[in-house]
């Protein structure tokens, strides 16, 4: 195509939306509607994600160990769980150190039980993919000098199958703002192209090709995605913004999880949302104009 007639699909394109003022204002409205709620959405489901992966990273497998094992026996073991398939750290904690964190947690009556001290050397590892636990558990149970081995058995399971239920609805809702905004913003931009039907058989009786007379209505869903897009994006870097501000010295004191770091996340999530909109504007116009050019 040459340049100088697209720049006239270009010129035709932005002299259509000035023209047709109430139904660019329906167009760009069913837009933005539709991208504030993906991109509000799409900014929640995302910090919950990464809840749902700090949580899987906590995950732990305590191995305790045998009270009969020597410092050689003990060495042996770290070895074997570090080389067992599925195992990302290991960290070895004496029976002394475990013994100070009970009395950390529950007072320093339990200083009385460091001349002959009941508890057991402990091994805490964590599975490269925390959605393994359970099978990694079960090859360290049956390692030798192990004594047991703990890692929130039953709990565990209902904790991942709650985080992929959340993550699987909540992909299932993004799909279907999304649909529902291509066929919102479809049907608006078809009222439009409908006002101009005559224009298109004209067009096309005198012999211009269906993409010389689809080209501007493409181009013109592609501003109509724009300009849609620009209040969503707005309005959710504003709103991330004052949440992070508020929220994120609060959790970070509790030691509790952390939101997405407002840069680069938030530039990310403005990306989608111009990308959706000018996506969807074009998708719209190009299935909406295709049922005009049969003449």
């Amino acid at each position: 195509m040459k340049g100088r007639t697209l720049a006239r699909h270009f010129r035709e394109s932005l002299k259509s939306i000035s023209r047709n003022g109430w139904m660019t204002f329906a167009s760009v409205s069913a837009v933005t509607v539709t991208l504030l709620l993906v991109g509000v959405f799409v900014m929640i489901m995302m910090n919950l994600n990464k809840v749902a992966d700090d949580l899987e990273k906590d995950v732990e497998i305590k191995v305790y160990v045998e009270l009969t094992a020597d410092e050689a026996a003990i060495t042996k073991l770290e070895q074997d769980i570090k080389d067992t398939t599925g195992i990302e750290e290991v960290t070895y904690s004496p029976k002394g150190e475990e013994l100070s964190k009970l009395v950390v947690d529950f007072g320093e009556d339990l200083r009385l039980f460091e001349q002959q001290n009941p508890l057991h050397d402990v091994f805490y590892a964590k599975a490269t993919n925390p959605q393994e636990t359970e099978k990694v558990a079960a090859k360290l149970d049956r390692l030798d000098n192990t004594f047991e081995v703990k890692y929130g058995e039953g709990k565990i399971e209902k904790l991942f199958s709650f985080l992929n239920t959340g993550r699987n609805v909540g992909l299932v809702l993004i799909l279907a703002l999304l649909f529902t905004a291509m066929f919102l913003i479809s049907n608006t931009i078809r009222i439009t192209i409908v006002a101009r039907r005559r224009d298109i058989e004209i067009m096309k009786l005198v012999g211009a090709t269906n993409w010389f007379i689809r080209i501007p209505f493409i181009l013109e869903g592609m501003w109509l995605g724009i300009l849609g897009a620009i209040i969503p994006i707005t309005l959710v870097t504003v709103l991330y913004s004052n949440i992070y501000k508020l929220l994120e010295p609060k959790l970070e004191s509790g030691n509790l999880f952390k939101l997405l770091e407002f840069s680069p996340f938030i530039y990310q999530v403005n990306a989608l949302i111009l990308l959706m909109g000018v996506l969807i504007g074009i998708w719209g116009s190009f299935m909406s104009v295709r049922k005009f050019l049969r003449v």
